[in-house]
């Protein structure tokens, strides 16, 4: 089974943490999303299609023409208290280690294990290979399965491709991070 996640499109947030806030998504570069076609289509033909419900991914699953369903567990991780926040006014938690970062939960948020603990059983119920269109987090969680939580430190750029392959139980890391 290979799983493929894509990014969704550049967010329109105003530099500001979007997280669990619904916000549209610059759809507008027109090469980007033909490169990103050709690459779904050489590698996932045939693939099922599913998407966060968030705007900006179902506008980057449509813009691209990828039929799909939404699922609500590959929501972003939500950010709490720092929801909003313009991102020069965010802690900066880069001294932490990663298993101690996964676990820092922002106030009324939840951590990124408690982000996995939402999207990997639905990414390890997939039975198919499957095209996902979401979040940073949803490919930073889909990438602990084989990494555990060094998976924070993978740059995860908007409109990226990341594929994984599963054998078994086993997961293996393909592609991460394909950009036009």
């Amino acid at each position: 089974m290979r799983l493929a996640i894509i990014r969704h499109a550049p967010p329109l947030h105003g530099g500001r943490l979007a997280g669990r806030r619904d916000v549209d998504a610059d759809c507008t570069d027109d090469a980007a999303f033909a490169t990103m076609r050709a690459a779904v289509a050489r590698r996932m033909a045939g693939a099922a299609t599913v998407s966060s419900p968030a705007l900006r991914c179902v506008k980057t699953a449509t813009t691209l023409g990828l039929s799909h369903r939404t699922d609500e567990t590959l929501w972003e991780q939500d950010y709490g208290a720092w929801e909003g926040l313009p991102f020069d006014q965010l802690p900066d938690l880069g001294a932490l280690p990663p298993a101690q970062l996964a676990r820092h939960r922002p106030e009324g948020g939840e951590s990124f294990d408690d982000m996995c603990a939402r999207v990997q059983p639905a990414l390890r119920a997939l039975s198919g290979d499957t095209v996902v269109v979401a979040h940073a987090g949803t490919v930073r969680s889909a990438l602990a399965m084989v990494v555990g939580p060094s998976a924070l430190s993978f740059r995860v750029a908007p409109l990226s491709l990341t594929i994984l392959t599963r054998h078994g139980d086993d997961w293996a890391v393909e592609l991460s991070n394909l950009t036009a």
